[in-house]
């Protein structure tokens, strides 16, 4: 690239032409339209090479800065990117891990509900087969017990028919035979007794 001084060397003749085209465009008299057109366009090449020459080293020095700052925001970005796919990647294995978490806590809930039903069966089970024998218990110790009251109603009736018959049929003499052969019987046995003892 060239130098300053150079490109400003250059542009020398340029300036001696100013006052010509500044005399061209300004007056009455009739010129030349090329030449018109020749100090026009030198009037806009010295105006761009002013502009170049003093705002050169802003614009490049902004162009520069915003292309750092470009390229640190991509970098950022690409940073920022990278941070954001490994979130995602341990967010897709925390997933993973609960999804197996929550299936194994199915199972388990599962495999439980069933314990706990098979054991609430065996203890309907147990308590239906315990109701059953007491019920079964209950009706034969009611159904011995209705027998003695059965038969002790029976006796009482038999001694009472038997005493109503004994009443007609047996006299005094019989009833005194009776006692002593009751008395003979009974003794024996109630010495047996005394002695046992």
């Amino acid at each position: 690239m060239r130098s300053p001084k150079a490109m400003f060397a250059g542009f020398v003749p340029v300036f001696a032409l100013i006052p010509r085209a500044a005399m061209a465009s300004g007056g009455g008299e009739a010129g030349d339209p090329l030449m018109d057109l020749i100090y026009q366009v030198g009037n806009f090449t010295l105006l761009i090479a002013v502009v170049f020459f003093v705002a050169r080293k802003p614009v490049v020095a902004y162009f520069e800065g915003r292309r750092e700052q470009i390229k640190n925001d991509l970098d950022q970005a690409a940073q920022l990117l990278g941070a954001a796919e490994d979130r995602q990647a341990e967010i897709q294995g925390r997933l993973r891990d609960l999804q197996t978490q929550l299936d194994e806590i199915q199972e388990i809930s599962k495999q439980r509900a069933e314990e706990e039903s098979e054991r609430i069966l065996a203890k309907a089970q147990e308590a239906a087969a315990r109701i059953k024998s007491d019920a079964l218990e209950a009706t034969s110790q009611e159904l011995l017990r209705a027998r003695r009251e059965l038969r002790a109603e029976a006796a009482g009736l038999a001694i009472e028919l038997a005493g109503e018959i004994l009443k007609e049929q047996v006299g005094d003499a019989d009833r005194q035979r009776l006692l002593d052969e009751f008395i003979t019987r009974v003794e024996p046995r109630s010495e047996n007794q005394v002695r046992g003892a």
